[in-house]
C-alpha cells in the first residue's frame, strides 16, 4: 500500500527484452553458418527504485537507448518488469505513442468520446468538456474526418487535448510534444506549466532540456539502465550535458 503523498513508486524494478537471431533460410545458409535458433536478452533497466511524490514535475533524461521510455511504459503497465513492482497511486493517463487509443475509422470528435469513456468519463461529462477539448486542439472542421487522415501533429493536438480534458492525476508524456508546429508545442508547454502548478502529477521524457529545465524541479538521468543521478531538474541537466551533450 502507498503512502498517501506518493503518486509513482518502483521498487528494484528490472526489464530485459528478447532479442531473436536471424534463422537461417536456405539450405546453403544452413550448411555455411549452423542452424542456431538462439535467444539473447537485452538488459534495458538494473534494479531501478525511485518515488514520485503527488503534484511533482519529473524529467527523465539521457540518451536514447537508455531506458528511459521503458520506465514511462513500466509506469502505465503497458509493459511489466521482469523483477520487482511499479506502484501507481491515482487516475493515470499518458502521451506515450502517437495515436495510441485511437480508432483510425472514427472521426476525431468520435475518438474524444471513444477515448474519454476509456478514462471513467460518462456522455454527460465528455459533452461538458468535447468543445474545449476541440477548441485546444484547433482542429476545426478536421475534427469530424476520420483520423486516418491526420498528419503526425494533428494526432498530437487531439492526443493532448484529451489527455488533459479527462481528470487524470498522472499525466506521462514521452517526446509527443517533439511534433506539430512550433505553436502548438508552445501552447502545450504553457498548458503543462499551468498544470504542474496544479496537484497534478507530470513525468516526462524529452531532449528539449531547456523547456524541462522551465517546467520541472526535478529531473532522473537514466543512464544505461540505472539511475545515474536525482535531484534538482538544472544540476542534473548540467551533469548530464558534461557527459552526453
Amino acid at each position: 500500500m502507498l503512502k498517501d503523498n506518493i503518486a509513482i513508486k518502483i521498487t528494484d524494478v528490472t526489464k530485459t527484452f528478447k532479442l531473436y537471431s536471424d534463422k537461417p533460410n536456405t539450405l546453403k545458409e544452413r550448411l555455411v553458418r549452423g542452424y542456431k535458433n538462439k535467444t539473447d536478452y537485452r538488459l534495458i533497466l538494473n534494479d531501478i527504485n525511485l518515488e514520485i511524490k503527488k503534484g511533482e514535475t519529473v524529467a527523465l533524461i539521457g540518451v536514447n537507448g537508455s531506458g528511459k521510455s521503458t520506465l514511462l511504459k513500466l509506469m502505465t503497465k503497458i509493459i511489466y518488469p521482469n523483477k520487482g513492482k511499479v506502484e501507481t497511486n491515482g487516475k493515470l493517463t499518458s502521451l506515450l505513442e502517437l495515436g495510441a487509443g485511437f480508432h483510425p475509422d472514427f472521426t476525431g470528435r468520435e475518438n474524444i468520446y471513444f477515448n474519454a469513456s476509456i478514462f471513467g468519463l460518462t456522455k454527460k461529462e465528455i459533452d461538458k468538456r468535447v468543445d474545449a477539448i476541440i477548441e485546444f486542439s484547433e482542429l476545426g472542421d478536421l475534427i469530424d474526418s476520420p483520423v486516418r487522415t491526420y498528419s503526425s501533429g494533428q494526432y498530437m493536438r487531439l492526443a493532448f487535448s484529451v489527455a488533459i480534458n479527462v481528470d487524470a492525476e498522472i499525466l506521462l508524456i514521452d517526446e509527443i510534444l517533439a511534433v506539430g508546429d512550433q505553436h502548438f508545442q508552445e501552447k502545450c508547454f504553457n498548458k503543462l506549466e499551468e498544470l504542474a502548478s496544479s496537484e497534478m502529477t507530470i513525468v516526462i521524457v524529452s531532449h528539449s532540456l531547456e523547456s524541462l529545465k522551465k517546467l520541472c524541479k526535478r529531473a532522473i538521468w537514466i543512464h544505461e539502465g540505472k539511475i545515474a543521478m536525482d535531484g534538482d531538474c538544472s544540476k542534473v541537466v548540467e551533469e548530464y550535458l558534461k557527459v552526453c551533450g
